[in-house]
């Protein structure tokens, strides 16, 4: 298993660590998924994350309700488009989620050695002996000595705001349970994960295919992340689904977060446009020293298929400080140096205190990682994987990355309608940005959600070094019009100071049925 592979010369390097890191338009190539939410949902807040990095933005739906995420969506567009960059919108569906209802609000205090209630009767009165739960075959679910965690931050790893229970007993519907740490409940809703039990919930709800039929037709959503996703077929239904309700080009990222889910592992990755390994549950039901070689197993896996893979649960001291750990900082750079596509922010951007400092911050953190990341031995691992004789396709985007780094590119070029050239090219990994110029059938114009591009394009802000420039579907694949392309490509990356004078970029395109690579002068643009 590779991952974490590092190319740096030792001295060089440690002396080079005092140096102050480069300045760029773009923060990494490393993806920036931000959380909206109370702390992030103002159009200047908007600007400022997309400013500072922020490529794609999700909708959390296990809380408010439709008409509160749609303001938050209309700010989007307008930050969108006041800042001139485009962002692509992900919907989190709730799935299977199991949560004590706190119906009066009030703090529960539980001490440690107590025992308290676990009922799915939600008429009882929340209490220190009482929870209510919303799962009504706990019980069954359940054995004597399982674990059961609760806490509205119970993922940030604060044990004075979340708790953990050893089950004692079952009694008809009620689990009697050891309180093993004390802490204070705050809230009306608090999580709960039983670790390593199988949970006979539907991973598709009623109330997400709601969501996913009104609020998510309605703006044509472009990335759904399905919670809990436990088995391939959690993915078909999903597909079905969005087939249904006319959505066939929204894409799905499973998001694996309980044993069940990683026993899966490889016939969900089959099956998903990309995997969000959600380290939070995860970290639950995983010993503590199995959940890195989880990560670098399931990011390998997805490298060699050529899919996304989108790490979460990273800076989490960010939600109330202003600079991470040296723990979480050093967290986001193996993520990057194991080949992640991009990292999740959560409560960092949705309620945190500082949302802009940390897509900004984890930006940082990746662009530097990157800069020392072992470009080499992961291409060869993928053209080992693909093996011979390659597929066509594969063969020409795998010259384009080898040519770039022969010929020091300072961008690849890709003129693409669907973007799967430039996610094969993007598979391999180059070291510079990939420019993938976007001439869809349609610009969406009509669309409720666009936001200045098309799905195809936005869909492509997930995945690793991939920055879409949007096309115009009225000009013809001509070699006119392909020149057309190249110059809107070779003007933006001047205009960002990606490209400089007398520098070369490679170019991945189709004339005909063929794919080509070709290497060009900027100049001559």
């Amino acid at each position: 298993m590779h991952g974490g592979q590092l190319l740096i010369n030792e001295p060089v390097r440690l002396a080079s660590v005092l140096a102050p890191s480069k300045p760029g338009f773009f923060p990494s190539l490393t993806k920036i998924v931000g959380t909206l939410g109370p702390k992030s949902r103002s159009v200047e807040v908007i600007e400022a994350c997309l400013s500072a990095g922020m490529s794609v933005a999700r909708f959390d739906f296990s809380w408010l309700n439709t008409d509160y995420h749609q303001e938050t969506l209309e700010n989007l567009k307008m930050a969108s488009k006041n800042v001139n960059k485009l962002c692509a919108v992900m919907l989190d569906t709730v799935g299977p989620e199991l949560q004590v209802r706190n119906t009066t609000g009030n703090p529960i205090e539980l001490k440690v050695d107590a025992h308290v209630s676990l009922t799915p009767d939600l008429s009882k009165v929340p209490s220190a002996k009482i929870l209510p739960i919303n799962f009504a075959d706990l019980a069954k679910a359940v054995k004597k000595g399982d674990t059961i965690f609760i806490g509205q931050y119970l993922f940030t790893g604060s044990e004075t705001t979340s708790v953990w229970l050893e089950v004692l007993e079952t009694t008809g519907q009620d689990v009697t349970c050891l309180v093993k740490n004390s802490a204070t409940l705050a809230g009306f809703i608090f999580t709960m994960h039983v670790s390593q039990a199988k949970i006979d919930l539907p991973t598709l709800t009623s109330y997400d295919k709601q969501v996913i039929s009104t609020w998510g037709s309605l703006n044509n959503v472009d990335l759904i992340s399905l919670s809990y996703t436990r088995h391939a077929e959690d993915v078909k239904e999903l597909r079905a689904f969005l087939d249904s309700q006319d959505l066939q080009e929204t894409q799905i990222y499973a998001k694996v977060e309980n044993a069940e889910g990683l026993e899966n592992f490889d016939e969900i990755l089959e099956e998903a446009d990309g995997i969000i390994l959600s380290r939070g549950n995860l970290g639950i039901d995983l010993p503590p020293e199995k959940v890195f070689l989880f990560q670098k197993s399931a990011v390998r896996k997805c490298n060699l298929a050529g899919k996304p893979a989108i790490i979460t649960r990273v800076v989490d001291s960010m939600i109330d400080n202003l600079r991470p750990t040296r723990a979480e900082a050093t967290d986001v750079a193996n993520a990057v140096l194991d080949g992640t596509d991009g990292i999740l922010l959560g409560a960092e951007t949705l309620r945190g205190l500082y949302p802009v400092e940390a897509i900004r911050t984890v930006g940082s953190i990746c662009a530097e990682a990157e800069s020392v990341y072992n470009q080499s031995i992961q291409f060869k691992t993928i053209a080992k994987h693909v093996g011979e004789p390659m597929a066509y396709e594969e063969s020409v985007a795998s010259s384009a990355v080898r040519a770039a780094i022969k010929v020091k590119a300072s961008i690849i070029i890709v003129l693409t309608s669907s973007g799967k050239g430039a996610r094969l090219v993007a598979k391999y990994r180059p070291p510079m940005p990939v420019f993938a110029v976007v001439a869809a059938s349609s610009l969406e114009t009509t669309s409720a959600c666009n936001l200045s591009g098309t799905t195809q394009a936005r869909q492509l802000l997930a995945v690793r070094g991939i920055y879409p420039i949007l096309g115009d579907s009225s000009k013809d694949n001509t070699n006119l019009h392909q020149e057309y392309y190249l110059k809107r490509a070779i003007d933006f990356g001047t205009s960002v100071g990606m490209i400089k004078p007398y520098d070369r970029a490679v170019v991945f395109q189709k004339i005909g049925d063929s794919s080509v690579v070709k290497i060009i002068e900027c100049n001559d643009y």
